[in-house]
Parts: C-alpha cells; structure tokens; sequence
C-alpha cells in the first residue's frame, strides 16, 4: 500500500478500506509513517468525515496496538461506564462501588483532567496513597478480589491512541466524532468489557454544546460498540451547570463520599444510581433498568457500596482515615466566599468559565507539567431555578495562591445571570438510547 495514494483518496471524499486504515495505524504506531503524512490523513478525515465502517476500522486498528486484557477468569458480565466529562463530575467514583457491590464488575480506566473538566484519576490521586497506576497483573488482581478497579492508561493499552491523540491535539483535529469515538472505544474495549453504559454530556460546560452533537456522538458510540458486539446504553444528560457543588479534587472525592453514605441526595446521587441502574442491567443483575435503579439505590441505603468504596481504596493503597473521617482532610490555604450583589432567580451559569475558574485556582492543569493542587476548588451552592438573594454566599474559592484566588474572585459573579421571574429547572437526563 502508498500511503500517499491512502491519503489522496480520503482527501477527494472517498472510503477508506478497513485494510487501508490499518495500514496506516500500524505503520504510524511503528515510526514509519512521519507526523505530517498522518496529520495529512487525519485533516482530510475530519474534513470529509468517517462513515461507520471507517469509524469501526478505526477503532478496530487502535485497539489492536496494544493488549487485550483478558478477564475471563472473572466470572459473570465486566461492565463500565464512560463520560465525555464535565464540571463536577465525580459519578464514576460514587457508581464503581456501588456497581460492584450488587455483584456486577467494573473495570475501568478512566483519564485525567482536560481543559476545564476534572479527571477520575487526579481526583482519586487526592487520596493520600491511591495508586492509579497498577500494572496489569495488579489490575487483575484487585478487581478479582473486590470487583471494581480504577486506573489510568497504561503504555500496553491502545497506544495508538495515545500518539494519534497528541498529534489530533496539535493539528485542531480534536472535534471530529469518528476520531473522538475510535479514542474513547479502543481504550474501553480494551478493558476486556462486555457492556458499556455512556453518559454524553451537552450543554456550555461540555465539550459537545448542543443536544444535536451530543445525540450524534453518542450514536457514533453505540454503533461502534455494536460493531464489537458489545452491549451498550447511552444517556445524554445536562452540563449546563457544575453536576453537584464541589469542583475540583478532594473537594469532588468529599461529595462523593457523603452520597455514599447516603447524606446527600442531589443530581450527583440522581446521576449516579441511573448510571449504576443501567450497568446492573446489563451486567444481568436485574431484569430492567428500572429494577437495576432500585438496587443501586439499596446499595447506598444498606451501606454496601460505602463499604465497597472503603475496599477498593485499601486494596489500591488509599489512606482510609480520610474516607472514614473526610472533614479531617487538610484545607486550602485560603478559602473565600463570593456573594451576590443582586436578588433573582438563578437562570444561566457559564459552566465552562466556572470549570476554567477552579483550573485557574490550581484544580487543574494548563500544562502537562503543571501539579495540581488536590485541595483547590469551588464550592458551588446554588443550582439553575434557585432565588438568590443581596448578599447570599454564591460559592467558596479554595486555593493555596492568594493572587490567583483573587483573580478568580474579581470576575467570578460574571459566571452567573439571575432574573425576577421563576425559572423553569432543568431536565438532568435529556435522552436514554437503548
């Protein structure tokens, strides 16, 4: 095969053969195919789109870059779940145990902080001791041993996409759907799953902003996740404002730790049950989603999932004493409030700015250098619909930086609009696709 001829066909709007984009995957992964022949390849591609079997070969070709892991000596159904990420969104740290404590596994690997959204692994690294980097034979062994394990990427698993995802970062290249889904699902079936339940976020703190590109990625998804015969339920749901009211590491790890222990009953618990529903279902524990809901409900309520949690954070190294007692936890250096100048109905947040704004109190990375500061954030105390009045606390700044917290808090009211009239709430889950 020529890989410029590969190139020149996808560039005139032609389909590429499943070999032809192996080809070209295989030979990228191997060095001999240099950066800006690729770069060719994946600006024609988000130019002219992937169809549906160009998106499967895709897929296909970064998966078979790197191992496989093999968990069939786990018996009964592997399920994980995926979101395309947001502001405060902690719901796969609150639903692993709750999934795996009604007997279904979970093995997930999950991503760090990007852009204005938080990461799973920044935030469980905010544990004192947690290891998110095991190697396969230690994944294997803890998910045997309680059911559910958190991870990061390892160099073994799809690192095709670890190679295509920096060059798509630098070559604005990144919103492509086909690319977007062949990144997301060749990392998941690697896990060795058999079912997978997504959460596609839409609104302005997600990276889809309208419902239109949530839908058509989360189909993308699903018939990709088809192609490989996996079992799949997509839920589009609502990023339009912080999911909760902690942003940012430990402050999320908090909050998921009080809607475990079932003291908090908000959108988190909301989210996170309808989620831990939908993999118990396809993890054959209930005959329904409905039924799958009610159990991961019981999980919280009987204490079973909080125990779980407790579990895994041992057998992965995490310091228990600020699991059993959170409040003991160390706090930021600095902690300010921000209150309303006006009175009114909460009716818009800026959930990017509002993502961007605990990034920049040192929740987040700019850099791949950058350290993250696990105690930074916002406390978030409002929700879209609520009245607000003169002089309320809106939210908390925690930083260790007392310039960047100001800067934060010289222009943090410019996040939020409020107006006299009663707001209609928003819906949380927008859409299921079964």
């Amino acid at each position: 095969m020529n890989t410029v001829e590969i190139i020149r066909k996808k560039r005139d709007g032609n389909v590429l053969t499943s070999d032809e984009i192996k080809f070209l995957v295989s030979n990228y992964t191997k060095k001999k195919i240099p950066d800006y022949q690729f770069s060719a390849f994946l600006m024609s591609g988000f130019i002219n789109g992937l169809n549906k079997s160009e998106t499967a070969a895709l897929t296909e070709a970064m998966l078979y870059s790197g191992k496989i892991i093999d968990l069939s000596f786990i018996k009964g159904e592997k399920i994980d779940k995926h979101s395309t990420g947001g502001v405060g969104d902690k719901t796969s740290i609150v639903l692993a145990p709750i999934v795996a404590s009604a007997g279904v596994s979970v093995p997930m690997i999950s991503g760090r902080g990007l852009g204005h959204t938080g990461g799973t692994l920044d935030k469980l690294e905010s544990i004192p001791g947690f290891n998110t980097n095991l190697n396969l034979k230690e994944y294997k062994s803890v998910i045997k041993k309680c059911g559910a394990v958190l991870i990061g990427q390892t160099d073994q698993i799809a690192p095709a996409d670890k190679l295509i995802y920096s060059l798509r970062d630098v070559t604005a290249t990144v919103e492509s759907i086909p690319f977007i889904t062949a990144s997301i699902m060749s990392k998941k079936l690697a896990e060795g799953i058999d079912g997978l339940v997504l959460d596609v976020k839409t609104g302005s703190g997600a990276f889809m902003k309208n419902l239109k590109d949530s839908e058509n990625l989360a189909i993308s998804l699903i018939n990709t996740a088809k192609a490989f015969n996996k079992k799949v339920i997509a839920f589009i749901t609502d990023m339009n404002q912080p999911l909760g009211n902690n942003i940012g590491n430990w402050l999320e790890i908090f909050e998921s730790i009080k809607v475990l222990k079932g003291e908090v009953k908000g959108d988190v618990y909301e989210l996170s049950v309808s989620l831990a529903g939908a993999m118990i279902y396809l993890g054959k524990k209930s005959s329904s989603l409905n039924e799958g809901i009610i159990i991961a409900k019981e999980q919280i309520s009987n204490g079973k999932a909080f125990d779980k949690f407790i579990q895994i954070v041992s057998l992965q190294g995490g310091d228990l004493k600020y699991i059993y007692n959170p409040e003991k936890y160390p706090l930021a250096k600095f902690i300010e409030e921000v209150k309303s100048t006006e009175s009114g109905y909460l009716y818009e947040i800026d959930n990017f700015s509002l993502g961007m704004a605990a990034l920049e109190l040192g929740a987040g990375r700019k850099t791949k250098e950058d350290n993250i500061d696990y105690k930074a954030g916002i406390v978030f105390k409002f929700k879209i619909g609520n009245y607000i009045k003169k002089g309320d606390v809106i939210a908390e700044l925690h930083s260790s930086s007392k310039i960047k917290l100001n800067q934060v808090k010289k222009d943090f009211l410019k996040i939020i609009k409020l107006k006299p009239n009663i707001v209609k709430i928003p819906k949380l889950i927008k859409k299921i696709i079964l």
